[in-house]
């Protein structure tokens, strides 16, 4: 059912619309190539109540995950050769056994779409819900899945889960004396050892001048041999030279996990709000400043909230009427924050 409502406003550069319509239909209607960043979390498959119509109230797996996949399609039509897609889905329990939803929906996707999948980034939910199985561990997990068409998807790596780095400690004057034992207690010749000592006088003198954090030394007979690698790389190194040496710059470990906490939205009643900080995280990872997003299911509206806080414009689509207006409420809030114009209620 398309109500046939669209809630639009510009600010600054930055475009928002929410439109009310069943997203097959609605996606047609973007122009191809237009998006960034497409970020969403479908309906999931008879989880919880999302009205008598739409997507989640399928008689069967099979079918929920064709009404899905055939959007997909349309999502993919729209989005820029340097864009990326990201799904959020939840499982579903039935005869009491996990049906693997996401992880088939992700296949079928791979099988059926020449795109790749980048990475299966997990939100560990710090407040999951406090059910008491008795044989049957709480679920604290769900996957984002990273799409992208090919290689040239953009990718902001430093902006993802920024923190503070703390301020190494002073080196110390045995630094490096434990890897001067090893080598020479290894089965090197001496001229590899003169080669091993002069090589940690040099990443040691970088270590106190901080040009790096810190390293680690790996040395042929002593730790165990690099499996795989490449021309150039560290196995080559230990075979050439008997040893080779990691320099660690100190920029944290970009891992493919989020931690945070489910969100509820005071007067909201939609069931299953996903938390605006993990939205803002993928988006300054996979979407420029300036770009825009998409939700083809956009619900509560927090990727629109999360886009504008990012400085994104943002396009998002929900066949329920409710969910419209109560997203369009969240971003004239957001919009409100930023002591800007009120959004305006076109028909």
């Amino acid at each position: 059912m398309n109500n046939g409502i669209i809630y639009s406003h510009r600010v600054r550069e930055l475009e928002y619309q929410v439109i009310c319509g069943d997203s097959d239909a609605e996606l047609c209607m973007l122009a191809p190539r237009s998006v960034d960043l497409v970020i969403t979390s479908p309906p999931y498959f008879q989880q919880r109540e999302y009205g008598s119509e739409g997507l989640g109230n399928e008689e069967t797996v099979e079918q929920y995950l064709e009404s899905i996949v055939t959007t997909f399609a349309k999502v993919a039509r729209v989005l820029k050769p340097t864009g990326n897609i990201v799904y959020n889905m939840g499982d579903k329990i039935i005869d009491g056994s996990l049906q693997l939803i996401p992880y088939q929906f992700a296949l079928k996707v791979l099988a059926e779409f020449n795109l790749r999948l980048v990475n299966d980034i997990t939100w560990v939910k710090s407040n999951p819900t406090p059910h008491q199985f008795s044989r049957r561990l709480i679920s604290s997990t769900e996957p984002f899945f990273h799409f992208a068409l090919g290689r040239d998807y953009y990718y902001n790596r430093k902006a993802f889960q920024r923190a503070d780095r703390k301020r190494p400690s002073k080196p110390t004057k045995k630094l490096g004396a434990k890897y001067r034992e090893l080598i020479e207690s290894s089965s090197l010749s001496q001229s590899e050892k003169d080669g091993a000592h002069r090589a940690l006088d040099e990443v040691i003198d970088d270590v106190r001048k901080g040009r790096i954090h810190s390293f680690r030394m790996k040395i042929r007979g002593i730790h165990a041999p690099a499996y795989g690698g490449q021309e150039g790389g560290r196995k080559m190194r230990i075979e050439r030279y008997g040893f080779t040496i990691i320099r660690i710059t100190g920029e944290p470990l970009k891992r493919d996990v989020i931690e945070n906490p489910v969100e509820s939205l005071p007067g909201n009643d939609h069931p299953a709000v996903f938390p605006v900080k993990v939205i803002r995280e993928l988006i300054r990872l996979l979407c420029p400043e300036g770009g825009m997003v998409l939700d083809p299911y956009l619900g509560s509206g927090s990727t629109m909230v999360a886009a504008l806080l990012e400085g994104r414009s943002c396009v998002g689509i929900d066949i329920s009427r409710d969910y419209c207006i109560d997203a369009q409420e969240r971003v004239r809030d957001a919009l409100g924050e930023l002591s800007v114009p009120a959004m305006e209620r076109l028909l």
